[in-house]
């Protein structure tokens, strides 16, 4: 079924929605702070459920989305043909290059303390002896200013505390200073080894503590999403979906999680409150066979774009099998509508017969993609959606933050 709406086609000038003016205050906020920050300093979406919705070989090119560039080379140990790492913002694919020098010129156990525990007391040395000649001009400039991030003397202090998102997290963590009890209770989930177990510490511990009024108010304030990287249009999305805002929606998310999946595992939350990753809680690319699966070869299938997602398929000569594009269709849908049509296009163009597209949003049906006509069709008669496969595999997600994770497929 697809709704009913106004059709958008490349070229138009017709947007999805009419933008207030506090929408385009929130914007220009939003592109001020993106477009001088490093925004992620690691990935928020779960690659152990891409990987199964990718079922990737041998023949595959991937276009993905950078974003700090973890799941990347996470999707590289699984040896495709060519990966396309993507993204307007130069400071993401400076990071994604710093991990590839560091793949390519350090050890193991150096290249954990860089980009597992967050901090190296030899930083200097080896950016400047092994890291630096192999990056690009924009990627040694941006690191010969904040290298520093790798390097502080207070052992509290790693590169997970800096960039827009590390704010948040070092934010949080002062908050927990002042609240011991509550820090207990979260430094105490993460050593549960059942899931009964972690949630009793969850209902006892936890969320009579967590969830006070200021915390609520912090967490429906753009200002906030804005350092997370949540554009106010996806925060909008979330509004209308839930009851409760922003705040109920995160919370929702948080509980599910501390009820249905084990923390002791969960890297991705145990990150921001540890400030670094542990050997047994890691990312699949700091473990030491995958380190060097990606140095004996793996890590040269990686190609790394500053650049749209439009401009990049405009020029390469590849034809792409997979697409992991995260959530940037969200906001291009309210600001840049006609924007996000030449991208499908682009995307439909460059694409094998049978090519995979996953993405994820902040509604679990977004409208914009049943009000969009690509050359004259509409976009959902082009592509084949999988909703019961998304649905199942969002339910694994360790980090369950998007109400919507779709998948879709261009017909043989």
């Amino acid at each position: 079924m697809r709704a009913s709406g106004a059709v958008v086609t490349a070229g138009e000038p017709l947007k999805l929605r009419v933008a207030s003016l506090i929408d385009h205050l929130d914007q220009k906020v939003f592109d001020a702070i993106y477009s001088r920050s490093l925004v992620y300093n690691t990935c928020w979406e779960d690659p152990a459920v891409d990987r199964q919705a990718l079922q990737l070989t041998s023949n595959d090119t991937i276009l993905v989305i950078t974003s700090a560039g973890c799941n990347t080379l996470d999707y590289a140990l699984q040896a495709p043909r060519r990966i396309h790492a993507v993204d307007a913002n130069p400071r993401q694919t400076a990071l994604l290059e710093l991990k590839i020098a560091g793949i390519r010129g350090l050890d193991f156990e150096d290249f954990f303390l860089l980009f597992g525990h967050g901090r190296h007391a030899r930083f200097r040395d080896l950016y400047g002896d092994v890291l630096r000649r192999d990056l690009s001009s924009f990627a040694q400039s941006y690191w010969d200013k904040n290298g520093a991030w790798f390097c502080q003397e207070d052992a509290r202090d790693t590169f997970y505390y800096f960039g827009l998102s590390g704010m948040v997290a070092r934010a949080f963590r002062a908050y927990l200073r002042v609240r011991p009890k509550l820090r207990d209770g979260i430094d105490a989930i993460f050593e549960a080894n059942t899931l009964d177990q972690q949630r009793a510490i969850y209902a006892a511990d936890i969320e009579p503590l967590l969830w006070s009024k200021a915390m609520n108010w912090t967490l429906s304030r753009q200002i906030t999403m804005s350092l997370l990287g949540v554009p106010h249009p996806q925060r909008k999305e979330v509004e209308r979906q839930h009851v409760k805002g922003v705040a109920g929606f995160i919370r929702e998310a948080i509980e599910y999680v501390a009820r249905h999946l084990p923390f002791w595992t969960n890297y991705f939350w145990a990150l921001y409150l540890r400030g670094g990753y542990t050997l047994a809680c890691c990312p699949e690319y700091l473990k030491k066979d995958s380190f060097l699966a990606l140095k004996a070869g793996l890590v040269e299938r990686i190609r790394c774009h500053t650049s749209t997602v439009t401009e990049f398929l405009q020029d390469t000569q590849d034809r792409i099998s997979r697409y992991v594009l995260l959530d940037h269709m969200d906001w291009m849908s309210s600001y840049y509508p006609a924007a996000l049509v030449e991208e499908w296009t682009c995307i439909l163009e460059r694409a094998t017969l049978g090519a995979r597209i996953l993405f994820r949003s902040a509604h679990a049906q977004p409208a914009y993609l049943e009000r969009i006509s690509v050359r004259n069709r509409p976009l959902v008669d082009m592509v084949r959606f999988h909703p019961d496969l998304a649905r199942r595999l969002s339910l694994q997600d360790r980090v369950h933050t998007y109400a919507g994770f779709h998948i879709a497929d261009i017909p043989s």
